[in-house]
């Protein structure tokens, strides 16, 4: 009978290990979705401030080609050029 009291006991204290690995485990996992969850929002957050950089970059470069900067020679008359096909477009829809 003292080795099935044995075996229980060891049963026992295996079940109760395992059940704290367990606890452990939900314990991390917890802690990594809420670090994943974080890391997501700052990715987030950093893809909108380089979309909003990106935006200001390219008002600036248009900025510049319309100032005539002489770094922007080409895309400045590239702009007027776009610029002179829309009056084009709405001068030949106002005179339909």
């Amino acid at each position: 009978m003292s080795s099935l009291s044995e075996v229980v006991d060891s049963l026992e204290i295996r079940i109760a290990t395992l059940l704290k690995q367990y606890e452990d485990v939900l314990q991390k996992q917890i802690a990594l979705q809420q670090k994943l969850t974080a890391l997501q929002q700052e990715n987030e957050r950093l893809h909108k401030e380089l979309e909003l950089g990106d935006q200001k970059v390219k008002t600036l470069k248009t900025a510049n080609a319309l100032l005539g900067s002489n770094e922007f020679k080409r895309e400045t008359k590239l702009k007027i050029n776009a610029l002179i096909r829309e009056i084009d477009a709405c001068i030949f829809t106002l005179s339909e």
